[in-house]
């Protein structure tokens, strides 16, 4: 069996020279006056990032190639707290970046669930683009307005995200799923002038039409406009068009305005389970940047390579996947479910696509490992360099399943950040070794650690995943909170002076990280801090499992901890199984991790992008009700927890 920390993957020396990271890091060492050992020691590598930002954060600028207004780099004295501006002279168009060269070359490809191909060269993208930016201007959209989106992961919704920052408006986008009222809980808060919404779309072989609810948001929401795709506008009046009526309608925009580098871009939504999703405005230059040195740097993106990020456009991964169009990738998309038409869907596409980078989320390696696929044996794969995961923590199993089941030579790359940096705090490094269960290190730019509850530095044990210094992609602040006080108890106040992610996390000796799961999902009981994390590689290991979730349930003044399962089916929980999963805990993990209840349930709640909602859950189990549920893959998951008959012996 494979523990953590043993080393699974090794880069061989051919791959390491070839590789962006390699040049970059003599480039850093010759022309930014990083130190000499920076050229082959990537720890050097990464202490310079922090040591010197404005050098480092300059080279990513060329590495990009923003353009000549980067202007001198800003006082970052105010700590990170401050969220400074790292240019603040600078200015940038970031979708005149993202669109690059017009060529032949493919720049998007979307298929389908029928196996349907839609292409667009960087020529035709850059087209369709400036034809949406004069339309968005054409309606009245200016610098600083919002523009709405719910939509499918398809060409359109990377045309009218790259237009609204082609003209300097805000974007902000959401998947078809999304109910009405969680899309105005959410789209509500930033009185949108413009709302483009697919009519219809396709999940696991099933149309959805979707018109008559757009009409309807568009009113609730009281847009200026409205632009149906994929379906004719059923609504009255003059406020909508249909998507290529709309882009033949206006002069196409010629040339492209340079906006500040702390211009807005997007906003993001956290996922609002406790309450009405917190609005996240982020900064164009700084998510610009990050992205680039995650893409160019810790994924090894290069010009030419095919990168197919599975998401939806209501996760920050799909911000993420697009921004792969300034590196030099084509951008491939899949619309639809990754398990339609069959389970080898996305690994179809794989090979299809020629596709160098893989990006998914632990669940649903999770989920092919769990049905049984080996795609090495059935798929060629020869074009994966790399594998990207993320969405919550990859197990031990899985990191040892994608090496035997998957691509032995494939740099797997845990990585973990989220929607309030929109980037990666910890990352993958192509140039060395992947070690089981560990994500390989911070970021570049990233002064990310662990200290214990008191601040202190933390080493080999479990604690809080900060950051001390600043970075660039640090949020504007949220919508509608003027005077910052709720953006300032989100990330500055658990540890001043310190970003807090809320990520219980370990920090091994050799400089990797282990997430264990959220701070405010942690079990906690007789006083012991226990990671989910823990749990869920112990029970879903178990033949009968298919996925669990564990909560705490307040009893006096301690907790216990409370563990839902769904089986297999055919299986069911009896007390021969539950004495079972009990053993295996105490065994492989302690008698303080040991659940005091045990119950079964047909689903598991998650979020859209894959994500456990411990929270929910817990607050159901404690006698409270979820406040919003928007966000959830299926509401009706939660209510086989309310008054579950597990509960009753507690």
């Amino acid at each position: 069996m494979v523990a953590r920390g043993d080393v699974i993957w090794t880069p061989s020396p051919e791959r390491i020279a070839a590789g962006n990271w390699s040049r970059f890091a003599a480039s850093a060492v010759g022309e930014y006056g990083a130190p000499s050992d920076a050229a082959s020691d990537s720890t050097a590598l990464h202490r310079w990032s922090i040591a010197d930002p404005g050098a480092f954060w300059a080279a990513i600028w060329d590495l990009g190639g923003l353009g000549p207004h980067r202007g001198p780099f800003g006082d970052l004295s105010g700590g990170v707290a401050a969220a400074p501006s790292f240019f603040p002279d600078g200015r940038v168009n970031v979708a005149e970046v993202l669109l690059g060269e017009p060529t032949d070359h493919d720049a998007l490809v979307v298929i389908g669930e029928d196996g349907a191909r839609r292409v667009l060269t960087r020529r035709r993208l850059s087209d369709a683009v400036r034809a949406a930016a004069g339309a968005l201007s054409a309606d009245g959209v200016r610098p600083g307005d919002r523009v709405v989106a719910v939509v499918p992961y398809s060409i359109e919704s990377v045309v009218i995200g790259l237009a609204a920052a082609a003209v300097g408006a805000t974007f902000a986008s959401a998947s078809p799923d999304f109910g009405e009222d969680a899309l105005v809980d959410r789209f509500g808060q930033l009185d949108p002038t413009v709302l483009v919404a697919s009519g219809r779309h396709s999940y696991a072989g099933r149309q959805h039409d979707t018109s008559a609810r757009a009409a309807t948001l568009a009113e609730r929401l009281g847009v200026r406009r409205g632009v149906m795709i994929a379906a004719e506008p059923t609504a009255a009046g003059g406020t909508w068009l249909e998507w290529d009526a709309w882009l033949g309608g206006a002069t196409p925009c010629a040339e492209f305005e340079l906006f500040p580098f702390d211009h807005p871009w997007y906003v993001l939504f956290s996922s609002g389970t406790t309450g009405k999703p917190k609005a996240i405005v982020h900064r164009a230059g700084g998510v610009l940047l990050k992205h680039l040195s995650e893409h160019t740097l810790h994924s090894d993106i290069r010009r030419g390579d095919v990168v197919f990020q599975f998401t939806t456009t209501g996760w920050m991964m799909w911000n993420w996947a697009v921004s792969a169009l300034a590196a030099g990738a084509t951008v491939v998309s899949y619309d639809g479910s990754p398990f339609h038409p069959g389970p080898t869907a996305l690994w179809d596409v794989i090979d299809a696509e020629r596709v160098t980078l893989f990006g998914t989320s632990a669940k649903y390696l999770d989920e092919c490992a769990k049905v049984g696929l080996e795609p090495r044996l059935s798929h060629r794969l020869e074009s994966l360099r790399t594998i990207s995961s993320t969405g919550s923590p990859l197990s031990i199993d899985r990191f040892a399943w994608v090496y035997a089941a998957v691509a032995p030579d494939t740099h797997l790359a845990s990585i973990s950040g989220g929607t309030d940096l929109c980037g990666c705090l910890v990352a993958g490094y192509p140039t060395e070794q992947v070690r089981a269960g560990v994500i390989q290190g911070p970021a570049l730019g990233v002064a990310a650690d662990v200290v214990d509850d008191d601040g202190s530095p933390a080493v080999e044990q479990q604690g809080e995943l900060v950051v001390d210094r600043p970075f660039p992609s640090q949020p504007l602040g949220f919508v509608g909170d003027t005077d910052g006080s709720r953006y300032r108890s989100a990330y500055y106040e658990r540890f001043p002076g310190r970003w807090h992610q809320g990520d219980r996390t370990t920090r091994t000796a050799d400089g990797g990280f282990v997430i264990h799961g959220r701070s405010d999902a942690t079990l906690n009981p007789g006083g012991v801090r226990i990671g989910t994390a823990e749990i869920y590689r112990t029970v879903d290991r178990h033949p009968e499992v298919v996925d669990s979730i564990a909560v705490p349930r307040v009893v006096g003044d301690d907790q216990v901890i409370v563990l839902f399962v769904r089986l297999r089916d055919g299986c069911v929980l009896d007390d021969e199984l539950i004495a079972d999963l009990r053993a295996r805990i105490r065994s492989e993990l302690s008698p303080r991790h040991v659940p005091a209840a045990i119950g079964q349930v047909n689903r598991i709640p998650r979020t859209k992008s894959g994500k456990l909602v411990e929270i929910a859950v817990r607050t159901i189990v404690n006698g409270g009700t979820v406040a919003e549920t928007g966000a959830l893959d299926d509401a009706s998951a939660l209510d086989e927890f309310v008054d579950h008959p597990c509960l009753a012996s507690l």
